[in-house]
């Protein structure tokens, strides 16, 4: 392949108004940014509680690496499981109420080991349209058979469900949909997979740390959370979004937490992530505990969000999570509005296909229980002056 195709492919994306671009940080994650030199209220970020840069998790951060250095220098197998990771998987797995948990390096690899440990070519995958990427690549590697049923539609995965296998079975569902906000029907899928004896695999990369009492995640999210306490639920979840630091975990069953150490490659071919890292965690899940008005001030956010940006041309998709979609549809148009908003000081991505579906570009407002009611103003505040 010549570099004039390669040139020409890009050329064709950025005239389909698809070309991404990176944009540098100079300063902490926050609700206030500098990004190329110039300072922008951000509403952009998966930091739904505002801890990335909290001075408790910095703290920590720093003493972990007076105990244990920078990096991990081995892979957890060989000689780099340090006790902060013991610690940390520990706390974890009692958090969210499973018997065991495994750390790794991101979400992307946590899924990807998960999903190519546990099944095979002999086996079959049924997994929501919507799924998050790192769960479509999982699948694919996994040589399993794959199908994906429409996006919560329980009647189209018990009609998949049905059909005679002899392997195992394996659903595979976002907790919270990444680009919509909203959430997955997990007491049906749990229920049908009781029926069907499934395995459940639900990824709560958007949900943990902000549903659930102390944001125990969307197991949790239900009043009688015992609906979802079972065996066949196997749980992943980031650290890097609400947590405010980097890496993710599977929590599980003993014995699938054994499985995975012997058979996850994404784990057992990856250096351990920095031990320091997990004392930052730990201190993380004390503040999920502890700060209950952090999770009060996303739903404040959330409703004068909504109830603001009413009337406007672009229409707000439901969502009951800080991710409130602004549903613009044209590619191009979705890239002019972020780019407005970036001339008024104001930090919203514009998401487009194959991110999304075609025909469903938007722009992914993401709050913060850092950001105030003021910041919340000023952006319903822009985006009505542009709708005119």
């Amino acid at each position: 392949m010549t570099f004039e195709v390669l040139q020409s492919e890009l050329d064709t994306r950025a005239t389909q108004g698809l070309l991404r671009y990176r944009h540098e940080l100079q300063s902490a994650q926050g609700t206030r940014v500098k990004v190329n030199g110039k300072p922008f209220l951000s509403f952009s970020s998966n930091d739904y509680l505002g801890l990335a840069d909290h001075p408790q998790l910095l703290a920590a951060l720093q003493t972990g690496t007076q105990q244990y250095g920078l990096g991990a220098g081995a892979s957890h197998l060989v000689s780099g499981h340090f006790s902060a990771h013991e610690e940390l998987e520990q706390a974890l797995a009692e958090f969210v109420d499973k018997p065991a948990a495994l750390l790794f390096s991101s979400g992307y690899l946590a899924n990807l080991g998960a999903v190519q440990a546990l099944v095979g070519r002999r086996d079959k995958i049924f997994a929501d349209k919507l799924n998050h990427a790192s769960l479509n690549d999982a699948m694919l590697l996994s040589r399993a058979q794959v199908q994906r049923f429409r996006h919560n539609d329980m009647v189209h995965l018990a009609q998949l469900l049905a059909q005679p296998h002899s392997g195992r079975k394996l659903v595979i569902t976002d907790a919270v949909f990444s680009m919509d906000g909203d959430l997955a029907l997990l007491p049906e899928l749990l229920a049908l997979c009781e029926q069907y004896d499934a395995w459940l695999l639900v990824d709560d990369a958007h949900g943990f740390g902000i549903l659930g009492e102390q944001g125990r995640g969307s197991l949790f999210h239900r009043r009688d959370s015992s609906d979802l306490a079972s065996p066949r639920i196997i749980y992943m979840a980031t650290l890097g979004k609400a947590a405010g630091v980097s890496g993710a975990f599977i929590a599980a069953e003993q014995v699938v937490i054994d499985t995975l150490v012997q058979n996850a490659r994404s784990y057992i071919y990856t250096t351990a992530s920095p031990p320091a890292l997990s004392c930052a965690v730990l201190a993380s899940l004390r503040l999920f505990q502890k700060e209950e008005w952090r999770r009060t001030q996303l739903w404040k956010l959330v409703t004068q969000l909504r109830a603001g940006l009413n009337g406007l041309p672009w229409a707000l998709m439901h969502s009951d999570t800080p991710i409130q979609p602004l549903l613009v549809g044209n590619n191009n148009v979705a890239v002019a509005l972020s780019e407005a908003l970036r001339t008024r000081g104001i930090w919203v991505p514009a998401i487009r296909p194959p991110t999304v579906p075609q025909g469903t570009a938007r722009l992914r407002i993401s709050l913060s229980a850092a950001h105030s009611e003021q910041n919340v103003a000023q952006l319903i505040s822009a985006l009505h002056e542009l709708a005119h």
